[in-house]
């Protein structure tokens, strides 16, 4: 059985739907104008430290896609690299273990003594299976960012979060609302209405992409890579429901850190054992921004996608992983438009219409999220009254 412990937690200052948290070892004996004072700048404090989570999200993915597309665009040919420079950059993250987690002072703590932890054995066996599911994602991204133009890829990377909802259904009882289904819808017609882009001569003359054969690989590769993601959130939500009981600092860390290092071997196993190692000495001679542009490209890729990653684990330690992955989506918006300035993507009317319904489906699945929070909020009120 699990004996749960009470913890002393900050003082909670409510006011209508939301509530602040005061810091522990502040006098509640207040006066009204203190307690005020108080709740102002820990709310600004608070949305000030999202708020640059949410900028740490949006510059680490927009860099790493248009990165990403600049090692293909220059003479990259490797989709096992493509895949590597996504994962192995995870050292950077192990600083962060030396953070405790009590630092936080707006997370609920909730403290649980299991007398059965999962054992050594299960949590392997969870690292394992995501980190291979991991790998597999990232190659098909890699595939995907090398036979699309940046603007087409990024557009259909936004169904990540369709392909999330839907698989929570099954995997984690995600009630399917008027809104959800909505975004779904949406999200999904964004992604066909991008099958029928064929593409001009003038977007491909200057890139990989020169037939509608690679366009379809890479069309089918980005969907399924879509799909992987929303099947590994998914996933590992389930994970720490079933296995881990429990989410904490060091456990989502440890989920990121293990699930990338599995990933990084069997990518690394995969560049070896395809043969392409054998072409990256000759891939960096003929890298058209020459040998120091091509190292400097590859380094900067693992870098930016790991600042990407710090952004979405601060942001679900700081809110909810649901809200990490929405602003994850919201951010790919922003790659067509950098596109159009730094690889002269062309913006056609379909891409326009498929980035506005895009949003929308975006927008209508944020709504429901802050409903449900509102909803939350209003019933944890109701039973603290009680």
């Amino acid at each position: 059985m699990a004996e749960a412990h009470e913890v002393q937690l900050p003082l909670k200052v409510s006011e209508g739907a939301s509530e602040t948290i005061i810091p522990n070892g502040v006098d509640s004996n207040l006066s009204n104008q203190s307690r005020t004072a108080i709740k102002i700048k820990t709310r600004y404090q608070h949305w000030l430290r999202i708020a640059l989570r949410v900028v740490l999200v949006f510059v680490g993915q927009s860099s790493a896609i248009l990165l990403g597309r600049l090692y293909y665009q220059e003479g990259g040919n490797s989709k096992w690299i493509g895949s590597l420079v996504q994962l192995l950059g995870f050292p950077i993250l192990l600083p962060l273990y030396i953070i405790p987690a009590s630092k936080n002072p707006t997370t609920k703590i909730a403290v649980h003594n299991d007398d059965n932890p999962p054992s050594a054995f299960m949590l392997a066996f969870v690292y394992v299976f995501l980190g291979l599911l991991l790998a597999l994602d990232c190659f098909l991204y890699a595939t995907g960012l090398a036979y699309l133009p940046v603007s087409t890829y990024s557009l259909i990377c936004s169904s990540k979060l369709a392909f999330n909802a839907f698989f929570s259904f099954f995997l984690n009882s995600l009630k399917f609302t008027p809104c959800i289904v909505n975004s779904v819808v949406l999200l999904t017609i964004s992604s066909i209405l991008l099958v029928f882009q064929t593409g001009s001569s003038t977007e491909y003359s200057s890139t990989e992409v020169s037939s509608k054969k690679k366009y379809l690989i890479g069309f089918i590769s980005t969907v399924g890579a879509s799909a992987g993601y929303g099947l590994l959130l998914s996933l590992t939500q389930l994970a720490f429901n079933k296995v881990m009981k429990k989410e904490s600092f060091k456990g989502i860390l440890d989920m990121v850190v293990y699930q990338a290092l599995v990933a990084s071997l069997v990518t690394l196993v995969g560049l070896f054992c395809s043969g392409e190692f054998r072409d990256f000495k000759a891939e960096m001679e003929e890298f058209e921004k020459g040998k120091a542009s091509y190292v400097l490209t590859l380094s900067f890729t693992a870098i930016t996608w790991q600042v990407y990653a710090v952004g979405c684990l601060s942001l679900i330690l700081e809110v909810s992983s649901l809200f990490s992955n929405a602003i994850g989506t919201l951010g790919l918006p922003i790659v067509p438009v950098l596109a159009v300035l730094f690889f002269h993507d062309s913006m056609n009317g379909l891409k326009v219409i498929s980035l506005v319904v895009a949003v929308w489906g975006f927008l209508s699945y944020v709504y429901q999220q802050y409903l449900d929070q509102k909803t939350n909020s209003k019933t944890h009120q109701h039973i603290q009254k009680e």
